[in-house]
C-alpha cells in the first residue's frame, strides 16, 4: 500500500484522488512518518432487495391466534 506525506497530499490532492479512483488502490497519508488517514476508492452500496409484495396478511394481527387454547384468557 502506497503512502505519502500530508504536505505532498495537500499539494497534489486532486491528482491523488483521481489515481485512487482510477487504479482502485488505497493510499495512506502520513504526518512525520505516522499514519493519520487512509484514502480508499468509493464503492457503491449493493442494492437492497425489495421485500414489497412478499408478505400476505391473513386475518387479525392483534388478536391471539388461538384464544381458546390460552389458559390465561379463560
Amino acid at each position: 500500500m502506497e503512502s505519502i506525506s500530508v504536505s505532498k497530499f495537500k499539494a497534489t490532492c486532486l491528482a491523488v484522488l483521481e489515481e485512487v479512483a482510477r487504479q482502485k488502490t488505497r493510499i495512506i497519508i502520513t504526518k512525520r512518518g505516522k499514519p493519520i488517514a487512509e484514502v480508499i476508492p468509493y464503492e457503491p452500496e449493493v442494492e437492497q432487495i425489495a421485500l414489497k409484495d412478499t408478505i400476505t396478511f391473513m386475518g387479525d394481527l392483534v388478536s391471539p391466534i388461538a384464544d381458546e387454547e390460552w389458559e390465561a384468557l379463560k
